[in-house]
């Protein structure tokens, strides 16, 4: 599983991460959620809250987004939004 983070301030791109988890180990949300933490590291924010417009939107697109108030402490961008590239 590959997965793409971005940061975004307005429309500019901050910051941009791949990552890539083998797809042997673990079960479907535990490879989704090894992603997140790992691109979420590499980009030296915290681990967002994941609401319940988060799945929908993942279910439907492979991709969703999470807002500066989905983040216990103050960030540096308006949105982070994660994409898997590949399954």
């Amino acid at each position: 599983m590959r997965m793409t983070g971005k940061l975004y301030k307005g429309s500019s791109v901050l910051d941009e991460r791949v990552v890539d988890v083998d797809d042997d180990e673990g079960t479907y949300q535990d490879r989704l959620e090894k992603c997140l933490f790992e691109v979420c590291r590499l980009l030296a924010i915290e681990v967002p809250i994941w609401l319940t417009k988060n799945t929908r939107e993942y279910v439907r697109f492979r991709r969703t987004s999470f807002n500066a108030d989905q983040f216990f402490n103050a960030v540096h961008f308006d949105r982070f939004e994660i994409r898997i590239m590949e399954e």
